[in-house]
């Protein structure tokens, strides 16, 4: 297996357009365990640790842009308050050792269903900015994920940023599992609200073959919730919504959990976040 380890991100994407199956490495919180288990061995690995412009973020307009290289525990201290959600979601990744050193950027890249980062950057809308020799692009993230563990990247392009809208409203995430960290999802759900454009996006994980959002749950929310007079939240309300969360996915039984306690557990948490999540927007008020 080569190692090669680029020192400019332009070095960078000349060596993947040279090597387009070398898989790219930035904390390798996922990589060295298929590693390690004998999962798989790629050809080579392109370390992307030294660039330093992938260890940035930046405010641009509404958005933040984070860099590929931004850490989990970096994100968790620097952007709490503008990206609650992914915010959130980031406590839940593993260790404090593996909130060190993996990204989100390389969630995006694993694309496993499970990983606790897609329903928040879905839920908010975000856009995956990626790039190789050839130019740039953007993707809407709910377009990135197109099976399970695989993406929207061409053999030769690398993600080099996150572009996440800043909280326009309440943010939550929660998962289910046998502990809250270091631990894979048997589903996760995250909702963010914006008062603005009275939407409510929505965010599910470890619940279908890709992460995906719930557009029904979406619409049924912009429609009955008290936008205006910001009442409290209607029991039918909090219970339809976490229904047309639960229609939306398409679980399967597995080693970590049944596809009925699934759905069941996506419609208990769908209800219990948008619970939080409006009475977090109604208390704003006062």
């Amino acid at each position: 297996m080569d190692f090669l380890r680029p020192r400019t991100w332009a070095e960078a994407l000349a060596l993947k357009a040279e090597r387009p199956e070398a898989t790219p490495i930035q904390g390798g919180t996922d990589v060295m365990v298929e590693i390690n288990l004998d999962k798989g061995r790629p050809a080579a690995l392109l370390d992307l640790t030294p660039i330093p412009e992938l260890r940035e973020w930046t405010r641009q307009g509404g958005e933040i842009r984070v860099g590929a290289g931004v850490t989990y525990s970096r994100l968790i201290a620097e952007l709490g308050g503008e990206l609650p959600g992914l915010a959130q979601a980031s406590r839940t990744v593993g260790s404090p050792q593996i909130r060190n050193r993996g990204t989100v950027a390389g969630n995006l890249g694993a694309a496993s269903p499970a990983g606790d980062s897609h329903p928040p950057l879905l839920a908010c809308g975000a856009v995956v900015e990626v790039e190789s020799a050839r130019g740039d692009r953007l993707i809407p993230v709910g377009e990135f994920y197109t099976g399970v563990k695989r993406n929207a990247l061409a053999p030769d392009e690398l993600i080099r940023a996150v572009r996440v809208p800043s909280a326009a409203g309440p943010q939550y995430f929660s998962k289910i599992g046998t502990r809250n960290a270091m631990v894979i999802a048997v589903c996760s759900f995250a909702i963010a609200l914006d008062a603005g454009e009275r939407r409510a996006g929505t965010g599910i994980g470890s619940a279908a073959p890709t992460p995906r959002s719930a557009p029904d749950a979406e619409d049924f929310a912009s429609a009955e919730l008290d936008w205006d007079g910001r009442g409290p939240l209607e029991p039918r309300v909090a219970r339809r919504f976490g229904e047309l969360v639960a229609a939306s996915a398409a679980p399967i039984d597995d080693v970590r959990g049944r596809a009925a306690y699934r759905t069941h557990a996506l419609a208990v948490l769908a209800g219990r976040a948008l619970g939080w999540a409006w009475d977090e927007f109604r208390g704003s008020a006062r």
